[in-house]
């Protein structure tokens, strides 16, 4: 992998991310495919959005279909049939959330699967070769993501343990070539919660083990806007600009523009999907809830400006009848265009940086987007 910074704007930036299987522009947004498939969508469709680069998860993946079917397959992209840019997390939020069904413990951590109930142990190595496995081009070392909120003392020792993961997880990845004739690059996760000593500690340890790319995790599990935008204003300052920084997990259309403000380059996050599942349309001039009463007769595009499939050929009143119907081509349209228009967000942002015009471009923008949805009884 390869990181070029070709354009900044204060700390917005816009840079090309090279890997072997295309390259990504950023500011970039990752559709998540948890399991080697973002909900409700075809590969076809994610490349008819514009999608660059996809997120699958090294835990669901490790349980289902399992690492050793998916290195029979060849790797996920040939699992799957994704020719372009796979990120890969490592699973650490995954087993976080699982907090009735996992222990922590140096070594690693033993969990019992969602699925049913089998015991497993995560450890930095393995981890490691379960991504190997997998065959992303980015993959992500083990870290421990803190609940929200937790201790001071809690969020030290937690990102103590972080780092010495993270340095096994390096030590491991240099060890072991990449299997399927394509390269792998590994990314840091900074964590520390909302503690900006941690974060800084974490950021700089981790800067000097030199990895590819640097994650800031452990955001957006329940803090303020606010205190995550300062989080990530104390991470941004200690990160190379030389190298990608990806904000896990993040977020609203606002989230992701402010954080572009303040130096981000990646994000992923399951909102526009799951909004989309659930009947909630993103657009130019703030949100819609498209069940709701006043589109039953309303013939016009979600949103008139919009050039994906879903705004192309059908009207809200359609779609609402759709979802009134619980017909699964509902679920289909409203992630086409949920996803459509998040990668038509992140074009506009970088065109802007390229401009030098990104800040009056995302005053303007928020105020477009920011609309209050208005909630009707069907």
């Amino acid at each position: 992998m390869n990181y070029t910074l070709i354009e900044t704007e204060g700390k917005a930036r816009a840079g090309l991310i090279t890997t072997d299987h295309g390259v990504v522009e950023t500011p970039a947004f990752m559709p998540v495919g948890t399991q080697g498939s973002v909900k409700a969508i075809e590969q076809r469709e994610l490349e008819e959005v514009g999608a660059q680069i996809i997120l699958g998860n090294t835990y669901h993946l490790y349980l289902r279909p399992g690492t050793n079917l998916l290195n029979k397959a060849g790797g996920l992209h040939r699992f799957m049939n994704w020719q372009k840019p796979i990120l890969t997390d490592s699973g650490g939020y995954q087993v976080y959330s699982l907090t009735e069904l996992r222990n922590i413990h140096e070594d690693g951590v033993t969990f019992k699967s969602h699925l049913d109930g089998s015991t497993h142990v995560f450890t930095p190595e393995n981890v490691i070769q379960a991504e190997r496995m997998i065959g992303a081009d980015i993959i992500m070392v083990l870290d421990e993501c803190t609940p929200y909120p937790c201790e001071l003392e809690y969020a030290r020792e937690s990102n103590d343990q972080t780092v010495r993961w993270a340095e096994r997880c390096k030590a491991a990845f240099e060890s072991s070539p990449p299997l399927y004739g394509h390269s792998q690059s590994l990314f840091g996760i900074v964590q520390g919660s909302v503690y900006a000593e941690i974060r800084e500690q974490s950021a700089r340890a981790l800067v000097g083990m030199d990895f590819d790319g640097y994650a800031i995790g452990g955001l957006a599990v329940g803090e303020s806007a606010a205190e995550m935008y300062r989080i990530t204003e104390v991470c941004e300052s200690l990160l190379p600009t030389t190298k990608p920084r990806y904000l896990m997990g993040v977020g609203t259309p606002t989230n992701l523009l402010e954080s572009i403000e303040r130096g981000m380059d990646m994000f992923d996050c399951v909102m526009p999907t799951r909004n989309a599942r659930n009947s909630m349309l993103f657009s130019r001039t703030g949100s819609l809830s498209i069940t709701n009463a006043k589109y039953k007769e309303d013939f016009r595009p979600v949103d008139d400006q919009c050039l994906c499939y879903t705004c192309r050929t059908f009207s809200r009143a359609y779609l609402r009848h759709l979802f009134q119907a619980k017909e699964i081509l509902a679920l289909q349209l409203a992630t086409i265009h949920n996803l459509a228009f998040y990668h038509w967000l992140m074009k506009e942002a970088r065109k802007a940086i390229l401009a030098g015009s990104f800040a009056p471009w995302k005053s303007e923008m928020l105020r477009s987007i920011q609309k209050p949805v208005t909630i009707e009884i069907n």
